[in-house]
């Protein structure tokens, strides 16, 4: 890091040729040294985090669309999970399938009563023969964003949570890179009313693959606090956790109006290294004239918590900005948040490396 150089020159600059003025070293060392720390904390580079891959131009979660990030320069990788039936930790947004792959064609009589296929009533097996796609309208089959990749054009399979981490792990030893893994645990109190114990399973696989501490390039997110605070102290996980912010309530209770509150920040403090806000949590506004900053970045900086808000598209802008780039002048140079997910990160990427 920048500071961490700067700091080993301040020492250098005070030490004397001789013996003489020991006292005086140690005096100047240590102002330098609290000089120098504030400075290396707000000069580090905010992340890029790929949102479900490089998901503005192939499929989300898909092993292409995590290979274009890659190759992007991002900074992490998006993993949303979901159990199959027989346990094994899948990449998927929703715990339904039938929003991005063939499965209503393949498997029509797998539906349950609410007409939607769900994830955990199939094997792996089963999911690895579905054809992935980009997002479309499950009632209505039309695609979601019409201008990305033609749905049902091209190949794509599911892959699994361990599939992914090797994939990953081999791209960074062959590039001679570190990129970072951003797995969220997706409805922990709806699997565990099915039976299943998600996060005790991806822990044990994070575990396995080395993504153990807060020096691993890591961070494992939920919508859950009472999920988040139980992979932390029943569990036993020291990595780095992020706690997501949604518009009303989770599945599990939490209150997402109470921890965008100064009390509410310091008590996810307590177990969690950082908050993941919707973009609208931030910055709200009609027109640029409009524009409203909210004081939870500021608020979520004093406990030293992370903010990393979802999610940057250049094809769904908010409506006081004109451009992507726009809007990232606002939540980089105005709010400085400290990283941001995006469905188009080589537009962060460029834009970070213009700073």
């Amino acid at each position: 890091m920048p500071g961490e150089r700067t700091l080993k020159i301040a020492f250098l600059a005070v030490t004397p040729e001789n013996t003489r003025g020991m006292h005086m070293k140690i005096q100047l060392s240590v102002l330098l040294l609290t000089a120098v720390l504030p400075l290396a904390a707000q000069t580090s580079k905010p992340i890029v985090i790929a949102h479900r891959g490089a998901s503005g131009y192939l499929p989300e979660h898909t092993l292409p669309a995590k290979a274009l990030a890659y190759g992007m320069g991002v900074d992490y990788l998006e993993q949303d999970i979901s159990l199959s039936k027989d346990n094994i930790p899948v990449l998927l947004h929703d715990l339904q399938v039938d929003a991005v792959s063939d499965v209503a064609e393949r498997f029509p009589d797998r539906k349950r009563e609410n007409g939607r296929y769900y994830a955990i009533d199939f094997t792996l097996a089963e999911l690895k023969q579905l054809a992935m796609s980009e997002r479309f309208n499950y009632r209505t089959g039309q695609q979601t964003h019409p201008a990305r990749f033609p749905k049902g054009q091209s190949r794509f399979s599911i892959v699994t949570l361990e599939e992914e981490l090797q994939f990953i792990q081999g791209l960074n030893k062959s590039m001679q890179r570190t990129v970072g893994i951003y797995p969220e645990i997706k409805a922990a109190t709806w699997h565990r009313q099915q039976g299943r114990d998600v996060s005790r399973i991806v822990v044990e696989i994070l575990t396995r693959y080395g993504y153990t501490t807060k020096a691993d390039p890591v961070f494992v997110q939920s919508f859950e606090f009472s999920e988040l605070k139980r992979i932390r102290e029943e569990l036993g996980y020291q990595g780095r956790l992020i706690l997501l912010l949604g518009d009303k309530k989770g599945s599990d209770g939490t209150d997402y109006a109470y921890f965008k509150t100064p009390a509410g920040l310091a008590e996810a403090a307590k177990i969690v290294d950082g908050i993941g806000p919707s973009l609208h949590h931030i910055a709200t506004g009609q027109t640029k004239a409009t524009l409203t900053i909210t004081d939870l970045v500021r608020d979520a900086h004093a406990l030293h918590l992370k903010v990393h808000p979802y999610t940057a598209r250049a094809d769904d802008l908010p409506p006081y900005a004109s451009s992507l780039e726009e809007m990232l002048e606002v939540f980089f140079r105005q709010v400085k948040v400290d990283g941001m997910f995006a469905d188009h990160p080589d537009r962060l990427v460029k834009f970070l490396q213009g700073q």
